[in-house]
């Protein structure tokens, strides 16, 4: 996981502590980046995903 990378795309972004499920599937998209490493980020930074698209997460 590239978590630097991560973290300057959040911040870009303007992500701090939420993300959208569509988001994350976004940003991994077009940074080449795999959603798993988005949610690795995301658990261990605090940062809440809502709007699963799966319906996991509210």
């Amino acid at each position: 996981m590239d978590e630097e990378k991560i973290r300057m795309l959040f911040a870009e972004l303007g992500i701090v502590d939420t993300i959208t499920c569509p988001q994350a599937f976004a940003v991994a998209d077009k940074n080449d980046l795999s959603k798993v490493d988005i949610a690795r980020y995301c658990n261990t930074h605090g940062v809440k995903i809502r709007g699963c698209q799966l319906g996991c997460f509210k």
